[in-house]
């Protein structure tokens, strides 16, 4: 008598994403060994982190692969905040957290990222460029010479994150006052309004039109 299987077996395929593949494959022989991981979600992006030490000339080669509409560049702090989240509510007892570095997609080694977001002109083909920030020094060499509009991006974070950029040719406050000490949009940076008063205000949420006669009602 034979064995049936109570379901059949998974013959699900991956989902494939030939366009992309094709893409990523030509930027990671492009890149060679300045390529420290890749990432490929089909149907969805591209992410690819480089080496700190290549990081300007790893953009200047995606960018002759015809990449060359420069979108955003900013920071990511992945150190857990040692203040745990807004909504918390101070009247109870601290919840437990994980405070290990997770560096999501593709990795990293360091508690600092730069991402850079590129796209090729007239398409919808797109890739995300990933570096480690140096603990120890917190420098990247800067994109204004292959970027001009990576000006104002690098200052600002600069200015948030304190990473700094070399061969910047102006890095200076553009929000906060020049005496001001840290950066805002580091994790460990302490918000005194959220610590009086935790955002949305959970302590004392006023109750919606309508409330109180439901209440009166319930207890009648």
């Amino acid at each position: 008598m034979g064995v049936f299987p109570l379901s059949p077996a998974d013959t699900t395929e991956a989902p494939r994403d030939e366009r992309r593949e094709t893409e990523l494959g030509a930027i990671l022989g492009a890149l060679g060994g300045n390529v420290a991981d890749s990432l490929l979600k089909p149907n969805d992006d591209i992410w690819v982190r480089v080496t700190t030490e290549s990081w300007r000339s790893s953009i200047e080669t995606i960018r002759s692969l015809g990449y060359a509409y420069f979108c955003f560049l900013s920071a990511i702090d992945w150190m857990p905040s040692p203040f745990g989240k807004g909504e918390n509510d101070p009247t109870q007892p601290a919840p437990e957290r994980d405070n290990s570095i997770v560096q999501g997609y593709t990795g990293g080694a360091t508690r600092f990222q730069l991402l850079v977001r590129l796209v090729m002109p007239g398409s919808t083909s797109g890739v995300n460029i990933k570096c480690d920030v140096p603990d120890d020094s917190m420098t990247v060499e800067s994109l204004v010479p292959v970027f001009a509009g990576a000006n104002w991006h690098e200052r600002e974070t600069w200015e948030m994150f304190g990473i700094n950029f070399a061969g910047h040719p102006d890095l200076r406050h553009m929000y906060l006052p020049q005496d001001f000490e840290g950066f805002p949009l580091r994790k460990d940076f302490p918000l005194l309004a959220r610590i009086v008063k935790p955002w949305p205000g959970i302590v004392d949420v006023e109750p919606l039109p309508g409330d109180e006669n439901e209440e009166e009602s319930e207890q009648s």
